[in-house]
């Protein structure tokens, strides 16, 4: 009973806030998505990130490790998912890029956090640094269906990232004026991206649900059956492990569905993908968590 309060405690806060934003919307008020993505995504995010990655208590030697067990881990799911994709007869440039990525930054972060504290968020940061650099080039590509992306590192969470991975790996941190500032603006990026999120969701239109929920279902076990050998393969810590976990099987993450919309692939598969795999998030992620807590 006391493991699922303790789930419960951590999950309730994410989730209500998602409803918070979907309430928001389905009651006919006002909310500018455009403007609050990019307010989120160009400025609160990127400095919770730098800060968060900047500040963070974590051993270099934990840093590489938790590091390569990202890449290690993306790359074997999006292998996975591309061979998928081939045996299933998907097309890999609406598919392959929402099944691979999930959700680290709008639901992984403040999972992480309200489970494991300010060290559980310093490693969901490196983590979610690692994915993004992966997502805004190699998942770009993919979803451009190969055009050039290069123009993507130009992303400030690419920048906050490597800049803030630099300043921990160097430990460094900057003037105290500037980080007490920085600081105060990362504090909106988990809210607004939670509120975010249940505007989307409630703004989105399901689209094959079938296959959505096989997919999704399909999605959730693969890639909690590749971090977690990974994890215990590259020896992380007790909350290293279980971040990974976590982050790596969130559900497919919005952006999917914006980049899916701005690149011309199938926006209405990958919104469905959004929809149902985050709706059955509602169960697999206390799963997970109470698995790995």
């Amino acid at each position: 009973m006391n493991l699922v309060l303790t789930v419960a405690e951590i999950v309730a806060p994410v989730f209500l806030l998602a409803a918070l934003g979907f309430a928001w919307v389905k009651f006919g008020y006002e909310y500018r998505l455009d403007f609050v993505t990019k307010l989120a995504m160009t400025i609160g995010v990127p400095c919770l990130i730098f800060v968060t990655l900047m500040q963070a208590d974590i051993e270099k030697d934990a840093l590489t490790a938790v590091a390569g067990a990202t890449i290690a881990a993306y790359s074997t799911v999006i292998i996975s998912f591309f061979l998928i994709s081939l045996a299933f007869k998907l097309d890999i440039q609406t598919f392959l890029a929402p099944l691979s990525f999930g959700n680290t930054g709008n639901l992984g972060l403040p999972l992480a956090l309200f489970a494991f504290g300010d060290l559980g968020l310093g490693y969901a940061v490196v983590i979610f640094a690692v994915m993004a650099i992966i997502s805004f080039t190699f998942g770009i590509w993919l979803v451009s269906g190969g055009g050039n992306p290069l123009p993507s590192l130009k992303e400030p969470l690419v920048g906050a990232s490597i800049a803030g991975g630099f300043f921990l790996w160097m430990g460094w941190e900057t003037p105290t004026f500037i980080t007490n500032t920085l600081s105060l603006i990362g504090q909106l990026g988990i809210p607004l991206m939670l509120i975010t999120l249940g505007v989307a969701l409630a703004r989105l239109s399901p689209s094959g649900i079938g296959r959505m929920v096989w997919l999704s279902g399909l999605k959730v076990v693969l890639c909690v059956a590749v971090a977690w050998p990974i994890g215990i393969w590259f020896e992380l810590n007790d909350v290293a492990f279980a971040v990974l976990v976590l982050q790596v099987a969130t559900p497919v993450a919005v952006t999917s569905y914006l980049l899916a919309e701005k690149y011309g692939a199938d926006s209405d598969s990958v919104a469905g993908l959004v929809v149902v795999s985050t709706l059955m998030s509602v169960g697999f992620l206390p799963l997970i968590l109470a698995l790995v807590i």
